[in-house]
C-alpha cells in the first residue's frame, strides 16, 4: 500500500471534509529480533486472511465518529525491514479515532495474521 496514495484517495470520497478530523496511520515493519527472546531474526513467514482483515474494518466504520477503516497485509516471506501491515483510520475526533486504531491494530494481529520466525 502507498500510503501517500491512500490517503489522497480518502480525501476525494464524497463525505471526508463533513466527518474527518484526524487520520492516523500504522505501519508495520518486520523486527531484525524475536519479540519473545529477542534472538535474531532473518525473515518471518506471514500468512493473513484478508478477508477477516476487511470485515474488521467494516465492524470498526460503523463506530461512532469513524470514516473509514483500511487495513492491508502483506503475506509471504518477508525480511527485517520490510512493510507488512499498514491501517488507516480516518475519523472526527482523536479520543474516537485513536480508540479504534488501537482496537483495529491489536484484532487484526491477534485474530487474522498468522505468523513463523525463521531465526538467523
Amino acid at each position: 500500500m502507498d500510503i501517500s496514495q491512500a490517503i489522497a484517495e480518502l480525501k476525494k470520497t464524497p463525505g471526508f471534509t463533513e466527518n474527518v478530523g484526524m487520520i492516523l496511520v500504522h505501519n508495520g515493519v518486520v523486527r531484525g529480533w524475536s519479540r519473545k527472546d529477542h534472538k535474531p531474526v532473518s525473515a518471518v513467514e506471514i500468512t493473513p486472511d484478508n478477508a477477516k482483515i476487511q470485515a474488521l474494518c467494516a465492524e470498526f466504520e460503523k463506530r461512532p465518529g469513524i470514516f473509514r477503516a483500511v487495513a492491508e497485509a502483506e503475506g509471504g516471506v518477508k525480511h527485517p525491514g520490510d512493510d507488512v501491515l499498514f491501517i488507516i483510520v480516518a475519523g472526527d475526533i482523536r479520543e474516537n479515532v485513536k480508540a479504534a486504531l488501537s482496537e483495529l491494530l491489536d484484532r487484526i494481529k491477534s485474530e487474522t495474521i498468522s505468523k513463523r520466525e525463521i531465526l538467523a
